[in-house]
């Protein structure tokens, strides 16, 4: 199977939120439409990975993150890597992050990530891992906020472990 992966452009928009608003991410054109004028800006990059002709998923570097651990050491940071469900174990989460961290690795020493922690996100993690991600020491996070000892704190997409890797 070919895998493509491209800059977003405005066509791939309607293919995109056609493809990714009846998942689990509920993600409409107005996501894609503001991830493009990011990206102009020159604030992200936006990769889209196409599949037998067919838009199979995407990721986005942030070069300014909004983890503060990350922002103070500017490292770039590897957010939202989908793969919709009908191609996923084909290589195209493993396609999107080679391209991110080579575009990462040409300005920056180190690629950092956050990572849900509950089962849904398992193969993530252990993909991240096998990559050579290790966690950044600051320990769970809940909306990039550390969560201390003792306090109770819901289990959602907000409760993160963020991961960094050093270029090789």
């Amino acid at each position: 199977m070919a895998i493509t992966i491209k800059l977003l452009e405005a066509n791939d928009i309607p293919d995109l939120a056609d493809a990714f608003l009846n998942t689990v991410w509920k993600t409409p054109a107005s996501h894609f439409e503001r991830m493009l004028a990011a990206q102009i800006k020159g604030e992200i990059v936006f990769l889209v990975a196409h599949a037998e002709h067919a838009i199979a998923g995407f990721v986005f570097i942030k070069w300014q993150a909004d983890y503060p651990p990350f922002a103070e050491q500017s490292i770039p940071e590897i957010r939202d890597l989908r793969v919709l469900a009908e191609f996923r174990r084909r290589g195209i989460a493993t396609a999107l992050m080679d391209e991110a961290e080579k575009r990462i690795f040409q300005r920056s020493k180190q690629a950092g990530l956050g990572v849900g922690l509950y089962a849904d996100y398992g193969p993530a993690q252990r993909m991240y891992i096998l990559r050579g991600y290790i966690p950044d020491g600051h320990g769970l996070m809940y909306n990039n906020h550390p969560v201390s000892p003792g306090h109770d704190i819901f289990v959602d997409d907000a409760l993160t472990l963020f991961f960094v890797k050093e270029r090789k």
